[in-house]
């Protein structure tokens, strides 16, 4: 899992490159925004933005 500052930019930039999204952004409590990316080479990688 990696820390991003803004998951819907992030998602942006790395769709430009080749990745897709799994699923759907979610919400954890107030706390994060959670989501899963499958890139180009196949690796699932999670992406959380603390709020």
């Amino acid at each position: 899992m990696f820390a991003v500052d803004d998951v819907d930019d992030t998602l942006v930039r790395l769709r430009k490159r080749g990745a897709q999204l799994v699923g759907e952004v979610v919400q954890y409590a107030d706390a994060y925004r959670l989501c899963y990316i499958r890139g180009p080479e196949g690796l699932l990688i999670g992406l959380a933005q603390e709020l």
